[in-house]
């Protein structure tokens, strides 16, 4: 039988860590009196943070309600919009990229919820409210910085309790497909309390 875990069999090198609200980096949790100073590395962090193109560490400026919506406006336009289905352009510009130049994964799969909302909405009224219930995502290929999307959402199928929605998006320039998507939703009526 294996051992319970303690703190006390841990190396220092693997203790846990913490945030410190005047620091952007993360450092180790111990007991020193000197605890406002910055870790070693805290300047390479922040060098890493303005190389990628998010210069702004201070997190209190991105904590409010819904901001990867408000991130993603800036790179995702409408271009038509029918029953069942959704057109969007995305563009890879640094702040959504990730360390190789490439569209973050987590940017995809939030551009991806929201078009599989904007669909499911097209064919769901409004007296009902969607809940995400399942997003599943494949990454076949990398969109690189600067290239143009075209991503499209379609409704698969939509019933009393429940819509499916897939997502592709392709190389504006080649039409080469590179995320697919499929967004499972719940329907249920609003309460009339």
């Amino acid at each position: 039988m294996a051992k319970p875990f303690s703190k006390t069999t841990l190396p220092a090198s693997q203790e846990p860590q913490t945030f410190s609200s005047s620091s952007a980096a993360v450092a180790p949790a111990t007991s020193t009196k000197s605890g406002d100073r910055s870790p070693p590395y805290a300047t390479e962090v922040l060098h890493f943070f303005k190389n990628v193109g998010i210069s702004d560490p201070n997190v209190e400026n991105y904590s409010s309600k819904d901001f990867y919506s408000n991130l993603l406006c800036n790179h995702l336009k409408t271009d038509s919009v029918r029953r069942g289905h959704v057109t969007c352009f995305a563009t890879v510009k640094p702040p959504i990229a990730n360390y190789f130049g490439g569209l973050h994964g987590g940017a995809v799969a939030a551009i991806a919820e929201r078009v599989a909302i904007a669909t499911a909405r097209t064919v769901v009224g409004e007296d009902k409210e969607i809940f995400l219930g399942e997003l599943g995502m494949s990454y076949l290929s990398a969109a690189p910085k600067n290239a143009e999307l075209i991503v499209e959402g379609s409704v698969v199928r939509s019933g009393r309790n429940i819509t499916v929605v897939a997502i592709e998006f392709k190389m504006k320039k080649t039409g080469k497909l590179v995320y697919t998507s499929r967004a499972t939703f719940y329907n249920s009526p609003i309460s009339k309390l």
